[in-house]
């Protein structure tokens, strides 16, 4: 039989024809053989090596945006000639401990006990300073773990009124916070939040309702209703935490503290006819808030 004669030798796992009869063709070897013919053509290619190459690759992208997740890394390895796919990126991403750094949702839950308020703020015109303040929280990424902070800002000049950090998320740092807003500036005639249960506990609300302030909730799912709380985490993140490293709490609070100074008093406002935050809210110029 002439299938005697064809000897095989399985290298790699790779199955290597030894033609010792002419005229017989790969074809017909593998048929006689009953194998794959992609077994005779495959070669076997170096995962550990191809990987090792696009790792370094996979950390110069995420470090010069750290808001790249596997989807925006895998386009920019596409570009650079690597075939890898999105799902890859993301094996190698986990193995680094790299992760895409973006507001994370839900830092704020609802307490289904906690009264809820109606949102004020639909077609209502901000006219000046202390009209209307509103507050939320965010998260920050340290070199291990995360920090939560919370700001308040005032809607009419974008004036940051105060701010606090911390590593859990009890309200005592949002109470501080509007505390010392109160402290320094007076009462708002609207204070807006989210329906979070750090804004809907009872000694959160007894502050507002203690000095007479309208209390004003988003709705559910509506996140533009405290579009400019989102917009000052944005520019926070992009101008500013993205391009450090914090390796603690003390040195991001630092670090913040200089950075929220030059907010207010340095940073221009393409929506506020580039004056700063605290030109508008000392009444330098009056401005129309959109």
């Amino acid at each position: 039989m002439v299938k005697k004669k064809i000897r095989t030798i399985q290298v790699d796992d790779r199955i290597i024809m030894i033609k010792h009869i002419a005229n017989i063709s790969i074809i017909k070897q593998c048929e006689m053989l009953e194998v794959n013919r992609r077994n005779h053509y495959y070669k076997p290619v170096n995962k550990a090596s191809k990987y090792k190459e696009i790792l370094p690759l996979v950390i110069d992208i995420w470090n010069d945006n750290p808001t790249r997740g596997a989807r925006r890394i895998k386009v920019k390895l596409n570009k650079k000639g690597y075939s890898i796919g999105r799902d890859k990126v993301g094996q190698l991403m986990k193995e680094l401990g790299l992760e895409a750094i973006v507001p994370k949702r839900n830092l704020s839950k609802p307490n289904k006990q906690h009264k809820k308020y109606p949102y004020l703020l639909r077609g209502v015109k901000i006219t000046h300073p202390n009209h209307v303040w509103s507050t939320d929280i965010t998260y920050i990424k340290l070199a291990r773990g995360y920090v939560y902070l919370v700001a308040i800002i005032d809607w009419y000049s974008r004036k940051i009124l105060s701010w606090r950090l911390s590593n859990t998320l009890n309200n005592s740092f949002c109470i501080d916070a509007l505390n010392e807003a109160i402290v320094k500036y007076g009462t708002p005639k609207i204070f807006n939040t989210d329906q979070g249960t750090q804004f809907t506990a009872s000694n959160f609300i007894e502050i507002l309702e203690r000095h007479n302030i309208q209390i004003s909730m988003d709705g559910k799912g509506r996140a533009l209703d405290n579009i400019f709380i989102e917009r000052l985490w944005r520019t926070v993140k992009y101008e500013h935490i993205f391009l450090w490293r914090f390796d603690s709490i003390p040195e991001l609070r630092n670090s913040l503290k200089d950075y929220f100074k030059d907010y207010n008093e340095e940073r221009e406002h393409q929506s506020l006819d580039y004056l700063t935050p605290d030109e508008v809210y000392y009444n330098k110029r009056v401005v129309k808030v959109a």
